[in-house]
């Protein structure tokens, strides 16, 4: 699952006695100070009530404590239909800190409204008609607190396994779009040797022999290049100098080929690509574009930094980032304009990388064409949403390990929960040796224990669900959120029947042996 974040690199299991050991004790150390904590609230109490049975059950009186959830609840949920509605209301979906922002108070404000309906339940008299579901129900405000863990367990780890899960990226979606991260290109081409004919024009493809008819619709954007240092996600190694393209800007400004997340001068926002004819002649310092990917987590630069470079005629001079395109198939590369390129590299001759704009229902024919043509040069051409894959494959496996991760915690969560409700069952004895003596049967006392603990997964995995659904929605309104719905859906239903499996085995156990001395003691 790592082999995408570490470019390829051999990754071998590494496992020495000082981790274990240090797991071992730290499991030790948290376990024993959580045992101190529960003795230290059981010591505190009157004998009297540690010999009385029943004394745990936590009272109804919690009145004070009903009004501050309840608070609790009003407010965040406000505070969240403000911020999300806000968002929308500028129709900005790129604001991702808002809707997440959003859909955590929603999450709290869903926790606090469990707290209430558990306070309430407690309060209230027996329901018509009288089922075991609603005694069940009833069973959960017996313990508010311990009932409200276990929601809040649920609620978080079910927001944050769909929340991220939203994150994840697929450059194949609306691959056509030239607001896109391809730009709208079908291919992005990389040749061994520069190429100095133009091949929009009928010269240059006579030149290579190429077919008119087949290359028909077909635009090619040529770049000069710089050799450096890759700066994208797939190089391991701390670059310094990135490799640098020269570009005429006015052909990319004329498809508005990409979209732009930050842009220095506000004024040039219209027009973001004209920023690189903004140079004076003779400048030492030249205005530079980048993908903010790899301008942030790789350069760690921002938008203003500069960074130093050496031309041809060994004259120092500064690269000044005034533009981060979002997500771009151009990562790992500094863009600049090709009249600042020829001033600064005069040997850099020709263009050796492309990108090329093809008709959908034509592109392999161009790609087989382009590449049987100039085989000589080794040019060699990539779909532009595979190599945007190969860029967001590493943000998709870092999310895609999170999920996993996280949904394991959300299993050993639900394995936690049959622990408590083999606690909880151990303490109510008595109460269910009673129900056995009255004329409940044994498989009526486990529905019981089941409904009233189901009851509290559902509640846990639906108020996350709903908040994880207001922090994505800006994916969700774009249609090209690539959610997996089959993995998340079976993720979480593993995550419920988990829960439901340990409830069970706990319930079995529970209300196995003779209730007989129960019934006594009650």
């Amino acid at each position: 699952l790592w082999r995408s974040a570490v470019a390829d690199s051999p990754l071998r299991f590494h496992i020495t006695a000082e981790s274990l050991a240090t797991g071992a004790v730290s499991g030790i150390v948290v376990s024993t100070i959580v045992i101190w904590f529960g003795l230290r609230g059981q010591s505190r109490r009157p004998a009297r009530e540690l010999l009385e049975r029943g004394h745990e059950l936590e009272g109804n009186g919690a009145k004070p404590g009903r009004r501050w959830a309840g608070w609790v609840a009003g407010i965040s949920g406000v505070a969240a239909l403000a911020t999300v509605g806000a968002a929308l209301a500028k129709h900005d979906h790129a604001d991702v800190e808002s809707f997440f922002s959003g859909g955590a108070l929603l999450l709290i404000a869903g926790i606090a409204l469990a707290a209430v309906l558990f306070r309430a339940s407690a309060g209230r008299g027996v329901s018509r008609p009288f089922t075991l579901g609603s005694l069940g129900w009833r069973g959960c405000a017996r313990r508010p607190n311990r009932s409200l863990a276990t929601v809040a367990l649920l609620a978080s780890g079910s927001f944050l396994i769909v929340a991220v899960a939203a994150n994840k990226l697929d450059a194949t979606r609306d691959s056509s779009k030239r607001s896109s991260g391809t730009g709208g290109f079908a291919f992005i081409g990389q040749s061994a040797l520069p190429i100095v004919q133009d091949l929009n024009s009928k010269a240059g493809r006579n030149f290579f022999a190429l077919d008119e008819k087949t290359l028909a619709g077909t635009e090619v954007v040529p770049f000069r290049v710089h050799d450096g240092d890759d700066a994208s996600c797939l190089n391991l190694n701390s670059p310094q100098t990135p490799r640098v393209l020269g570009v005429d800007s006015a052909a990319l400004q004329g498809r508005e080929a990409f979209t732009f997340s930050q842009v220095l001068d506000k004024s040039f926002a219209a027009k973001p690509w004209d920023m690189l004819t903004s140079f004076k002649p003779g400048s030492d310092v030249i205005p530079a574009i980048g993908d903010e990917a790899s301008i942030e987590w790789i350069l760690h630069k921002k938008l203003g930094d500069t960074i130093d470079y050496t031309d041809d005629h060994g004259r120092p001079f500064k690269l000044k980032l005034v533009g981060a395109l979002a997500n771009s198939v151009l990562q790992g590369n500094l863009i600049i304009d090709s009249a600042a390129f020829t001033g600064r590299f005069p040997g850099e001759a020709g263009y050796r990388l492309f990108l090329i704009d093809a008709p959908s229902s034509n592109a392999a024919a161009v790609s087989a064409a382009l590449t049987r043509a100039l085989q000589d040069r080794g040019l060699e051409l990539t779909p532009a949403a595979d190599r945007l894959n190969a860029f967001n494959a590493v943000q998709n496996t870092y999310l895609d390990t999170f999920q996993v991760l996280g949904g394991l915690g959300l299993l050993l969560g639900s394995a936690g929960l049959g622990v408590v409700v083999l606690r909880n069952v151990l303490e109510r004895r008595g109460e269910l040796a009673v129900l056995l003596a009255v004329g409940f049967r044994p498989r009526a006392l486990r529905w019981l224990v089941l409904s009233e603990h189901a009851a509290l997964e559902c509640l846990g995995l639906v108020v996350g669900i709903i908040a994880a659904l207001a922090a994505v929605l800006p994916a969700l309104l774009s249609l090209s959120a690539p959610l997996n719905y089959v993995s998340l859906a079976a993720t979480l239903g593993l995550v419920f029947l988990s829960g439901i499996l340990w409830t069970w085995i706990a319930a079995r156990l529970a209300l196995r042996g003779d209730l007989l001395p129960a019934l006594r003691n009650e």
